[in-house]
């Protein structure tokens, strides 16, 4: 059983797969390709697994359905291995394999991707190909999963990063930098008759459509300004012919994993082992993800649409994904996914799932999201905020069979703080009813991850800091503590620095009144060796 188009064409491997539980595509991919290619309606940057598991998928479900007759062309523009070492060798195909909370599973052989590309612009034949897409008249959409670094163009110093400040001075020709491609194809779109288009990230952050808006007009005023480009295109860019809609997306796709493998392996599936590309990106020809999925879009597409809602991609306005995307990233997933990644390091849990078995933690999670930040949020009225996170904590993070890790979640924490946190805090600053005073458990996580920058775990062992662009800076402020009886005073004077910043938090703590708190906290978690564990029981068990 090769995953290949060879491999699942003819009808003697087709009823091996289906024999082994898959499910194969049922429409014709050969015309669909050919067709995709011709005129491309859908093209997704960001070729790793969250599109792979979902993306890729909705487009299969639609095709296999008759709802759809084009796939769609992905481009990878980070780790060009992606394309060459799994898509080329597998001609576009991977397996999807869903892990159900009951122990089932579902797979399926997805083919919906017609054409796979690499961002490159120093490979003059894809980069003229992309080109080309995007003169085309057909092209109505273009979508990200590239991640909320992927639209930076700037350090932790503020500084233009230094492809960024390159490709502004030289121009849409050859681009380095992820933004200033996607810039220059756009450019190539403006060039062949400012077409229309829908801009369209769904990537996991705040606002994204406006980061992404963001990134291609920094692009597009200065090389208007310095004459790479003709006058109008900044004006194209903002005008009503190129949108970019604010999206939602949830769903949680872990790395593959061994024993997903081992179970392609023993139905006799071939080449199924994952690779390690030389920018360690881990990647396989299968992905694995959990059943419940979730992609609210702002319904603002200049160039019309297919009918994605078939699909159960809901479409509405910006106010009502503002809503759903506050709701989720601030009070009913992400939060709660921080808290368990920050003491899942402390206290050496591998997975998730198992964290759902301490009380302690599942006490914590329930106070920060029940009691604390659902007082907080505004109900979008498509999606119910308790069942939402009903589920995450009920069926979703429990699912033993999600091979997530705390370690993979605590990436990049210092940038998520200020959203998964603050902003419950700045709406209760802001409430009539509500007190900053009131909440326990949130300082209590901000202490917690304090700790944790310490890279010691309660039983006074060091591990890995999963990576964080500020650890240069907030490690050797943390090395003032050290596991001990320490004075609060100590303890305070090492961190309010980092209290005080508001790029981390959202909010000045001390000036919210949250600081002494936090402080306080932190002292009891670093008194030594179990104290983690101590705490813990204390506020959330024995309480």
């Amino acid at each position: 059983m090769k995953i290949s188009w060879q491999g699942i064409s003819n009808h003697a491997d087709r009823k091996q797969w289906e024999e082994k539980g898959y499910f194969l595509p049922k429409y014709d991919r050969k015309q669909m390709v050919k067709a995709t290619k011709e005129q491309p309606f859908w093209i997704h940057f960001g070729a790793g697994n969250l599109f792979r598991a979902f993306h890729a998928v909705v487009a299969e479900n639609l095709l296999n359905e008759g709802k759809l007759d084009r796939g769609i062309l992905v481009a990878e523009g980070y780790d060009y291995e992606i394309i060459e070492k799994i898509y080329m060798p597998h001609d576009n195909l991977s397996i999807a394999v869903t892990l159900k909370a009951d122990g089932t599973m579902d797979k399926r052989v997805v083919g919906s991707v017609a054409e796979a590309i690499s961002l490159d612009s120093e490979n003059d034949m894809a980069f003229w190909r992309l080109k080309e897409v995007f003169a085309k008249d057909s092209l109505q959409m273009a979508t990200f999963t590239i991640t909320e670094k992927g639209y930076s163009l700037t350090n932790a110093k503020g500084e233009f990063l230094k492809d960024v400040a390159a490709d502004f001075a030289a121009g849409p020709e050859k681009p380095v930098s992820y933004m200033g491609k996607v810039a220059s194809l756009l450019y190539a779109r403006y060039c062949a008759g400012k077409k229309p288009i829908a801009m369209v990230s769904t990537d996991n952050c705040s606002h994204n459509g406006d980061k992404l808006y963001a990134a291609v007009l920094a692009f597009a005023k200065e090389w208007t300004e310095k004459e790479k480009t003709d006058a109008g295109f900044q004006n194209y860019i903002n005008s009503k012919k190129v949108s970019f809609p604010w999206s939602m997306i949830d769903k949680i796709t872990p790395r593959p994993d061994a024993s997903v493998e081992k179970i392609l392996q023993k139905d006799g599936v071939e080449g199924s082992e994952p690779i390690v590309t030389s920018k360690n990106t881990y990647i396989a020809p299968f992905v694995n993800a959990e059943e419940t999925e979730y992609l609210v879009i702002e319904d603002d597409f200049p160039n019309g649409r297919p009918k994605l809602e078939e699909g159960k991609i809901l479409f509405t306005d910006r106010e009502t994904v503002e809503k759903v995307e506050r709701m989720k990233v601030c009070t009913c997933l992400n939060p709660l996914h921080t808290c368990l990644a920050i003491f899942g390091c402390l206290l050496g849990y591998k997975k998730i799932s198992d964290e759902m078995q301490d009380r302690a933690l599942v006490k914590l999670v329930e106070t920060v999201g029940y009691q604390e930040g659902l007082l907080a949020v505004v109900h979008p009225g498509i999606l119910d905020p308790k069942e939402f996170i009903d589920t995450v904590l009920k069926v979703r993070i429990p699912n033993p069979f999600m091979p997530d890790t705390p370690q993979r979640i605590a990436t990049d924490t210092s940038q998520k703080l200020a959203v998964r946190f603050g902003e419950t805090i700045k709406a209760y600053q802001a409430s009539e009813v509500l007190k900053v005073d009131d909440l326990q458990m949130i300082p209590f996580v901000f202490a917690g991850w304090l700790r944790y920058l310490m890279a010691v775990d309660d039983n006074g062992e060091s591990f890995e800091l999963s990576s964080d662009p500020l650890l240069e800076v907030l490690c050797p402020q943390m090395e003032k503590i050290k596991l001990g009886d320490m004075e609060v005073e100590e303890v305070e004077k090492a961190v309010k620095p980092l209290l005080e910043n508001t790029e981390i938090f959202g909010v000045n703590l001390y000036e919210v009144g949250m600081a002494d708190k936090v402080c306080g906290y932190l002292k009891e978690l670093t008194e030594g060796v179990g104290a983690v564990r101590r705490a813990l029981e204390k506020y959330l068990v024995e309480k």
